[in-house]
């Protein structure tokens, strides 16, 4: 699949960091470092704009080595990048550690995974057909 994208940043392109991996790594597009104290959140520029087909969205998640070693997340993971969206994307941070945890131009802060989507059309009913699980939700099956 071919996404246009114009990088407005001296950053590498989006990148796979292995053969088979899903998510392409997102770098921080800065003037100068920026630092996020404990539990603070920022709007981190990427200086990436993209044109991702319809039928499909861009999904910004954290990035595992981040999270465990910084407490750093993406806030509002995954994040959805809407085929119209023709704006600069920009990631969410939050720091979650106890620590101060400071964003370099180039630092990898994310990861990005184009995912197909489908779009529903809502069938009213008065009834659903029944299921193993039932109505059983937040953490009904740990009852046993």
């Amino acid at each position: 699949m071919e996404v246009k994208v114009i990088n407005r940043s001296d950053n590498p392109l989006p990148a796979y960091s292995t053969l088979h991996a899903a998510g392409m790594d997102i770098r921080a597009f800065l003037p100068e470092e920026v630092v996020l104290k404990p539990l603070e959140r920022k709007l981190i520029p990427t200086g990436l704009f993209l044109e991702i087909p319809v039928g499909y969205e861009a999904q910004i998640r954290p990035r595992s080595g981040l999270a465990i070693r910084n407490g750093i997340t993406v806030l509002n993971t995954p994040g959805t990048i809407d085929a119209d969206y023709r704006g600069e994307v920009c990631i969410i941070l939050v720091n979650l550690s106890a620590e101060e945890f400071t964003i370099r131009n180039g630092d990898r802060i994310c990861q990005m995974v184009i995912a197909a989507h489908e779009k529903v059309e809502w069938k009213l009913s008065e009834e659903l057909n029944n299921s193993d699980r039932g109505d059983g939700g937040f953490g009904h099956t740990g009852k046993n």
